[in-house]
């Protein structure tokens, strides 16, 4: 697939949802994020995804600054400090959406969650493959109404530094349908907002987890027809709790904020995160985001190693 030249500036971006707390997941994202970016000599963009306004909260996206600040990392664009790519909240970004759709053939459709799951084929990963009910009749009156991508067909591969070539494959129009542009609640879709924001941004590397790996096809598809080369993907492991799921409050794991106000120390943390990967030995000492910075090789020269977050070294 078409990346970005070897020779354009590295653009890379961390890009939270102020609707929660930054947990130990999110921190190490954003931490092999930022590594990976420095190290290429790349600007790093923060970005805020508050397009849910029913979650997203003001004090939220404060306390982010401060624990990515705590954990030593840096930024040079973001809604705190500006930038030439601006506005950095996707709150603020909505007259970008709306000109990227006038050039898109949608619809508007009125199937409700229900009735997609009762008519509906569904993927290998569980997920919904829209059957095209309202692509070419009325939609059903008095009921809100999404607006869909009329997706033309296609095969998109995507390579991935962490997981190798051909890492997430679809045939959109017949493995995904039609997917949401916009939600029957008016809200943006995430998979048209990252999509348009990351290429207004011209961000050229996203570092994420990989549980986003598997809507990568899509999003790369709608990034060629609104005329934008795709950035280099790298999907990271999640963190597992001993139940298999992902890590949560249920398994006593504190969120950043947490683990400050509690006296962790920002260096026994990024090593703690680092040696969850392999990028940092056991046996080593903590150390600074900075430091590790200059310590390690290319972050994705070896694959990752997902090893168990010793919580106890945090304390």
């Amino acid at each position: 697939m078409s990346t970005p030249s070897a020779a354009a500036p590295h653009r890379g971006r961390y890009a939270p949802s102020p609707t929660g707390r930054l947990h130990l997941g999110n921190a190490r994202t954003a931490l092999l994020a930022w590594l990976y970016t420095r190290q290429q000599g790349g600007r790093f963009v923060l970005r805020i995804e508050d397009n849910d306004p029913t979650r997203s909260r003001p004090e939220l996206e404060e306390r982010v600054y401060r624990d990515l600040a705590w954990m030593g990392l840096d930024w040079d664009e973001g809604p705190d400090v500006g930038g030439p790519f601006g506005p950095y909240r996707q709150s603020e970004r909505l007259s970008h959406y709306e000109r990227a759709i006038a050039g898109l053939s949608t619809y508007a459709c009125s199937c409700s969650r229900r009735e997609l799951r009762t008519r509906a084929r569904f993927s290998p990963g569980g997920e919904v493959i829209y059957p095209g009910t309202c692509r070419s009749g009325p939609v059903a009156a008095g009921r809100p109404t999404a607006l869909r991508w009329r997706a033309p067909p296609g095969r998109v591969s995507v390579d991935d530094l962490v997981h190798g070539p051909d890492a997430a494959r679809d045939d959109i129009a017949r493995d995904v349908g039609d997917f949401v542009l916009r939600r029957s609640d008016g809200a943006w879709a995430y998979q048209l907002a990252v999509v348009v924001d990351d290429a207004a941004m011209q961000i050229t590397d996203v570092v994420r987890g990989d549980d986003l790996l598997h809507c990568t096809p899509r999003q790369v598809h709608l990034l060629r027809a609104l005329g934008h080369p795709p950035p280099r993907y790298a999907h990271v492991p999640l963190i597992f709790g001993p139940d298999g799921q992902k890590l949560s409050k249920r398994h006593g794991a504190p969120d950043l904020s947490a683990l400050r106000e509690g006296g962790a120390t920002p260096e026994r943390t990024v090593a703690a995160l680092a040696r969850s990967v392999g990028l940092w030995p056991a046996t080593a000492p903590a150390i600074s985001a900075r430091a590790l910075l200059a310590e390690l090789p290319p972050v994705f020269s070896a694959r990752l190693r997902d090893a168990p977050l010793e919580l106890e070294t945090l304390a």
